[in-house]
């Protein structure tokens, strides 16, 4: 979503502060700006501060919750190409670009015996304060995925993250194709 919007929030909506992650509670009946919706989680505008909304407290915003589905299993087998969809619907609340395409995914490792998947992940920032939020956003949505039973994340900054990491179309997206 590129228009913003404003709503009502219908009941106390928790938040985390952009970009230091810091939790806030938005209080009922205020009014909010929202700027990203991607994801199914919000980056909304109150009181000036930028706050993520996660997903799963669209109701507080009047919105209906974003449901992450997969196609049913063909086998016990945690299917691959449905780790990297899940990831794909994980977004930087500053940046209107998924995990994946901004180069943040380093690496994903499946263990078919313990039906457990391992992800290496960095940021765009090593003090970026709403890296807990996203290793939490990555651990929740690949969790939903059919037969895993165990994610683990971790952040590692070696390589060091730049622009390159990015696919072309998170670069034209962003401005930084050049």
């Amino acid at each position: 979503m590129s228009e913003q919007r404003m709503v009502t929030t219908v009941r106390d909506c928790p938040a985390r502060l952009v970009p230091v992650g810091d939790s806030v509670t938005i209080p009922a009946h205020q009014f909010i700006t929202i700027t990203q919706s991607l994801g199914g989680n919000y980056t909304v505008v109150y009181q000036g501060n930028m706050l993520r909304v996660d997903g799963t407290d669209a109701d507080a915003l009047g919105l209906e919750k974003y449901e992450l589905t997969f196609a049913p299993p063909q086998s016990d087998a945690i299917d691959e190409a449905q780790v990297w969809e899940a990831l794909e619907t994980v977004y930087d609340p500053e940046i209107p670009v998924n995990l994946r395409s901004l180069g943040l995914i380093y690496n994903v490792s499946i263990d078919k015996e313990t039906k457990s998947v391992s992800i290496d992940m960095t940021l765009t920032a090593p003090a970026c304060g709403m890296g807990p939020v996203l290793v939490g956003d990555v651990k929740y949505r690949v969790g939903m995925v059919p037969n895993v039973t165990d994610v683990r994340v971790s952040l590692i900054f070696d390589p060091p993250w730049h622009r390159d990491m990015m696919s072309e179309e998170a670069q034209l997206e962003t401005g930084m194709f050049f």
